[in-house]
């Protein structure tokens, strides 16, 4: 038997969108329950796991909001969304505030944008993960509590199956349990904010890549992409799917996991030359770590690139940034393999040596004339390359690492999820990475910011219902008393 309950506003997802919009509106008066898959009390999740910097495009989210936006169409090569990006630069700030004001506490962890606005206490700058009792764990425990002191109610080992809809207007969702009882939850709003598709390998190969299991799961594995694929039945659009954010990563980390999240090898990717099986370059390091990840996972075999530099870059980009490769990836028991000549090192990986001889001659002419010959063109505006010159020489085996998909439902700046026409779909709502636009689409697609998005936009859900709430009441019909 079917079990039926009512609410004001059902959310999909305890992440810190979905806890975000449910806060919001319940301090707006309403009524809302909150579905969360796991069991667990510290369910896992991308929120979960991450390392707090509230940052929008890798810098200050708290800055002039008109730089600020600028710099994340910079980054997303202006494939962004215009309405989005305003939406999110716009509101960044007040954000960060109302999140303050829910006991949310904030420092500033580094000198740096990127660093400014970090959740306390800051998440572990370690190798392999180290999430209890800090940073996003204390934010989703803290907006938990927020949320039951309002009022609503959070079910967990509650996954959502299917929307329901009436006369075009979504009115619910039905879910089942663990035990596979189902029930039906009436709403006059729903909010989608359930994660990326990261952890789906039929949506990946659909999407992403011809080889999904081959990428390594950067991420709780708790973003199935359940709200994307119940958008997409009833209609929703679906924009930059293609596109993940994640990092560069020695390939040993698909078995280590001391080697994930950190330390990542983008920096030396950046800097170095990127090379496939055949010892090519098959992409623009000058891009960055989240492009060359991208470029990675949509090779044929994901796990056959190779990233290549000598002992300069070793010693130089190879001990900058989080927990940098150099010594870090040794430490966490990666792999660094070495060779006095280009030749050797070839030999070393299995390439042919008179391919990544030449290879190394022409992003060495690259470097020197800005000409990339026959292989692909090297950015330099931001990532300065390096030239292979100082021996010994070193090269990493790579894996791309994908830590949650920057694609997926289609929405306005209220959140409001959009029909395959652009127009809303009355009372669906989505927020955080299971949406798309924000971050453009294509080989553009950039980085926004996990944290700043999904706040940004589970607030701006949670005040669109709560206009939506009040115009609706306005608009009944008043009655005058007849004597």
């Amino acid at each position: 038997m079917t079990q039926e309950s009512t609410c004001d506003v059902l959310v999909v997802g305890a992440g810190i969108a979905g806890l975000v919009a449910a806060n919001k509106v319940a301090e707006g008066g309403l009524t809302v329950t909150v579905l969360e898959k796991s069991t667990d009390a510290a369910y896992l999740c991308n929120s979960r796991y991450t390392g707090g910097l509230f940052h929008i495009a890798m810098d200050d989210m708290t800055g002039d909001p008109a730089w600020t936006r600028s710099n994340l169409m910079r980054v997303t090569r202006n494939t962004a969304d215009s309405a989005l990006a305003n939406a999110l630069t716009q509101n960044a700030r007040r954000t960060l505030a109302w999140l303050s004001a829910q006991g949310v506490r904030l420092i500033k962890a580094g000198p740096d944008g990127l660093r400014r606005n970090s959740l306390a206490p800051p998440g572990m700058r370690r190798t392999g993960l180290n999430w209890r009792g800090r940073s996003g764990d204390v934010l989703l425990r803290t907006l938990g509590q927020r949320l039951l002191e309002k009022g609503g109610q959070l079910i967990r080992g509650a996954q959502a199956e299917c929307l329901h809809m009436e006369a075009g207007r979504c009115v619910g969702a039905e879910w089942s349990n663990t035990a596979f009882e189902r029930s039906v939850v009436r709403a006059k709003y729903v909010v989608i904010a359930d994660g990326g598709f990261q952890a789906n390998l039929d949506l990946l190969r659909r999407f992403v890549s011809a080889a999904p299991e081959r990428l390594l799961q950067r991420n709780a594995l708790s973003g199935a992409g359940a709200g994307l694929l119940m958008a997409e039945a009833v209609g929703a659009k679906l924009v930059g799917t293609d596109r993940f954010y994640g990092h560069v990563h020695d390939r040993q980390a698909m078995t280590n996991p001391g080697l994930w999240p950190y330390p990542v090898v983008d920096a030396l990717a950046t800097a170095g030359m990127v090379v496939d099986k055949r010892g090519r370059r098959f992409c623009d390091e000058g891009l960055g770590g989240v492009f060359i990840a991208n470029a990675i996972a949509g090779l044929d075999d994901p796990l056959s690139s190779v990233v290549v530099f000598d002992d300069a870059a070793w010693n130089g980009p190879g001990r900058d940034w989080i927990l940098p490769a150099n010594p870090n990836l040794l430490t966490a028991g990666g792999n660094l393999i070495s060779a006095d000549s280009i030749e050797a090192l070839a030999r070393a990986l299995s390439i042919e040596p008179r391919h990544l001889v030449q290879s190394v001659e022409a992003f060495n002419t690259m470097c020197n004339t800005g000409n990339p010959g026959d292989q692909p063109p090297r950015t330099t505006a931001v990532y300065k390359p390096w030239p292979l010159r100082v021996p010994p020489f070193h090269a990493i085996e790579l894996c791309a690492g994908i830590t949650y998909t920057v694609g997926g439902i289609a929405t306005d700046a209220q959140a409001r999820v959009l029909d395959r026409s652009y127009h809303p779909i009355p009372g669906l709502y989505a927020a955080g990475a299971c949406t798309g636009g924000l971050e453009g689409q294509g080989g553009a697609a950039g980085y926004s910011g996990g944290l700043s998005k999904s706040s940004v936009f589970g607030m701006l859900a949670g005040e669109s219902i709560l206009r939506s709430s009040s115009e609706s009441v306005e608009a009944r019909p008043r009655f005058s008393k007849i004597d």
